[in-house]
């Protein structure tokens, strides 16, 4: 009988030991088994192992226990052999994985052992390099002085031919002394001879050092040939590695999967011993039991006649155990039913194995197939972020360094109620369609135009939209200033600020805030890392004041007294790169949105507000929010320093309608001295004027950067619509329109601390 593949290998046929007598059913020449140790070769097929699970005892006497304890005998030998063979074949199998183990093991080994080679050659060609590199410069030094003393020699020969121009010469003039003059000449031609030999030998020796020079070119060459191909190899071996390493955790991982399942089937196995041990005491102590009632049958027989009585219990007894024999058959045969489910279970495990390895091979390809196509994605990655920051930089260029937008903010309930109509309109013109506002005033219309014009239905979000691009310059290293400007109640706050508690209405600095960290985020998977440092200060009375100090007394102190009190003393310095630095001011590191809406909570407590006729809660200060940002690419070793300044301005008011007296006065009188001084620096900005008043005021001179240097600048000029606030919003306007009319420097992008114009391109 030819052996039938089982569990998905192929099995060696076997001689089954059947009643004693060994029956051949395969090529004796395969090898032992240490089952059949007792009976020979004993190998086992599927249908030996089926018909050995079948077979029925044949009886011939019900009653002939004898006989039936030996074929049960025989059958539970044959059953020994079978579970030993399994034996040998679980054993087989761990020996075939510890093999697997330690091929994996000395591929690992490999793999290590190449990289290791790989390290010492690059090691190796660096250094011959270097070498290299040495001895160029040395021949190079070298030919510098040969040709410096070639020079000297020529010069002493061109002296040596003047020499014997003036000897002849005085040959003609002095014959007295004819004799004495031939021996001069006679050694003056033996010196110019010899300094003829000289110069002749010092041409062969430039010409020989130029053959040198010309060979050690070459051979550098040569080198640098030889190190790009050593470069590729090493390119080439570092991607084979990386794909074998994946190859490995791959095959570990179905191994350990196989390794699991065969786990089980042990578990299984040894399980089934334990019921097959049972089954085999219960026999044992059922075969004792017959013996003893052999013999005692044995007597019965000889005194028949004196235990009919025992001998009516013995046959109740021989019921009795006939029942548990065929107890025990029903046992013998679950536990055959049993070991077929395990065998199947075996097979199942190595179909799932060969499975297992094919879609391994599959998987293989694929990997190999997303490599590649990851390789090009981020190479496309890198391009479009190269192309995004040329593109983004020169629309923003396009649409002018200092930009304006207007927001016209809705009526107030108590504003509703006016009848003598609506002072400001949209045109509706193709050229003027979002971008032009017209205020009535007397009846006389005036018209405007700015970057942007936002009605009183505009939201949060699309205002945001429109700035997001300026956001994005500070993290690719531009300076942005953004600021708010208006007379009080005019939604200055609300736009940079928003509303507190309803996230729908946040405004432009936490909107902002969140697109700088979802960006530093993003850009990660590109080898950017970025650190963040947050300040916030406010100009209250022509006073600098900490909003995020620890020390409160000496702020509260100076804010009562309107002097600088005694306090720290805030100075404003600009550094050669135009940047800005406030002396002793808080500056705190930050990683997260909420550490910032902390600050920025904590800044809104602090601040200074009061109340006026105009506003409930009027901003009597000017608030500048300042984010640096400092990124470092590891990969391309470039750096850039971006800072974003959003600044909410104090509303500008009339004393007639504010109704301030006392400090509040002072405060008003404060804020419209510091507007004005605004006013006066875009004027100058605008008539190009050689001195500009940029330190009238403590706003300005801060602004400086912003306003005429390399800085990317935004103004919001927020309107009232109410009628009474009408000549304030045309004052405002007509800023905004001389504002949106500056030209300013043209904005300089910093790369490790250095900065480039923005027409240019950088990646």
């Amino acid at each position: 009988m030819v052996g039938t593949p089982i569990n998905g290998r192929a099995r060696p046929a076997f001689a089954v030991v059947n009643g004693g007598n060994d029956q051949q059913h395969g090529p004796s020449s395969d090898p032992p088994s240490n089952a059949g140790s007792d009976y020979g070769v004993i190998e086992f097929t599927r249908e030996d192992v089926e018909a050995l699970l079948n077979e029925k005892s044949k009886r011939k006497d019900r009653f002939n226990y004898k006989e039936r304890c030996e074929n049960m005998a025989d059958y539970i030998k044959r059953l020994k052999v079978c579970i030993r063979w399994f034996q040998d074949l679980e054993i087989s199998y761990s020996l075939e994985q510890e093999k697997l183990k330690s091929s994996l093991e000395l591929a690992q080994q490999k793999c290590m052992e190449i990289e290791l080679l790989l390290k010492i050659k690059e090691e190796e060609l660096n250094s011959i390099i270097v070498e290299m590199r040495r001895n160029c410069t040395s021949l190079q030094e070298k030919l510098i002085k040969e040709e410096t003393e070639r020079s000297a020699a020529t010069e002493s020969l061109v002296q040596e031919k003047e020499a014997r121009i003036n000897l002849e010469r005085s040959q003609t003039a002095l014959t007295e002394d004819l004799s004495r003059a031939q021996r001069e000449l006679e050694s003056s031609n033996q010196k110019i001879s010899s300094l003829n030999e000289m110069y002749k030998r010092l041409q062969d020796y430039i010409t020989s050092l130029q053959q040198y020079n010309g060979k050690l070119h070459s051979e550098l060459s040569t080198a640098e040939e030889e190190l790009k191909r050593v470069e590729k190899e090493k390119a080439t071996v570092v991607e084979s590695l990386t794909m074998l390493k994946g190859q490995l955790t791959l095959s570990m991982s179905s191994q350990e999967e196989t390794t699991k399942q065969k786990d089980a089937l042990t578990i299984e196995v040894t399980t089934l011993r334990g019921e097959l041990q049972q089954v085999r005491d219960d026999r044992d102590r059922q075969l004792s039991q017959v013996q003893t009632l052999t013999t005692e049958l044995a007597k019965f027989k000889d005194s028949s006649e004196k235990s009919g009585s025992e001998l009516g219990n013995l046959t109740i007894k021989a019921s009795e155990l006939e029942v548990k024999c065929t107890l025990q058959d029903s046992k013998i045969k679950a536990l055959q039913e049993q070991l077929e489910t395990a065998e199947k279970k075996l097979q199942v495990s190595d179909i799932s194995a060969i499975e297992t390895r094919i879609e391994f091979e599959g998987q293989q390809k694929l990997v190999n197939e997303l490599q590649r196509r990851l390789a090009d994605a981020e190479y496309k990655v890198i391009e479009g972020e190269k192309l995004r920051k040329s593109l983004h930089n020169t629309i923003l260029e396009l649409k002018g360094n200092i930009r304006v937008f207007c927001r016209v903010r809705p009526l107030l309930p108590d504003e509703g109620c006016s009848t003598e109509g609506k002072i400001i309109s949209y045109p509706t013109s193709m050229e003027a369609a979002g971008r032009g506002i017209e205020l009535t005033q007397s009846g006389q219309k005036h018209s405007f135009t700015f970057d942007k014009v936002f009605a009183p239905d505009a939201s949060q979000e699309e205002v945001f939209i429109e700035i997001s691009q300026l956001v994005q310059s500070a993290l690719d290293g531009y300076k942005v200033c953004i600021f708010a400007y208006g007379q009080t109640g005019s939604g200055k706050t609300y736009t940079m600020m928003g509303r507190p508690g309803q996230p729908e209405e946040k405004g432009l600095i936490p909107r902002s805030l969140e697109q700088i960290f979802q960006t530093r985020q993003a850009l990660q998977a590109q080898g950017w890392k970025y650190e963040l440092q947050v300040s916030m200060l406010e100009i209250y009375n022509e006073t600098i004041r900490d909003l995020l100090s620890t020390n409160k007394s000496s702020d509260a102190a100076r804010v009562e007294n309107g002097t600088p009190g005694s306090g720290k003393q805030y100075a404003i310095k600009h550094d050669a790169n135009k940047n800005t630095h406030v002396s002793d001011l808080t500056v705190v590191d930050v990683q997260s949105v909420k550490e910032v809406a902390f600050l920025l909570n904590q800044a809104a407590n602090s601040r200074s507000v009061g109340k006026t006729q105009m506003n409930e809660q009027s901003s009597r200060s000017h608030f500048v929010f300042t984010l640096r940002i400092y990124g470092v690419n590891e990969s391309t070793d470039q750096q850039v320093q971006g800072i974003l300044n959003l600044i909410d301005l104090a509303g500008s008011e009339r004393l007639s309608k504010s109704g301030s007296t006392g400090d509040r006065l002072k405060e008003t009188q404060a804020i419209n001295k510091s507007l004005s001084s605004l006013s006066d620096v875009i004027f100058a900005l605008a008539k190009k004027d050689d001195h500009i008043p940029f330190r009238n005021s403590k706003l300005t001179y801060l602004l400086q950067p912003c306003l005429g240097g390399d800085s990317k600048t935004l103004m919001f000029v927020n309107i009232s619509p109410d009628q009474s606030s009408t000549g304030e919003s045309l004052c405002s306007l007509r800023f905004a329109s001389r504002v949106n009319a500056c030209e300013i420097g043209t904005p300089r992008r910093h790369i490790n601390g250095r900065t480039f114009d923005s027409r240019l391109t950088y990646c």
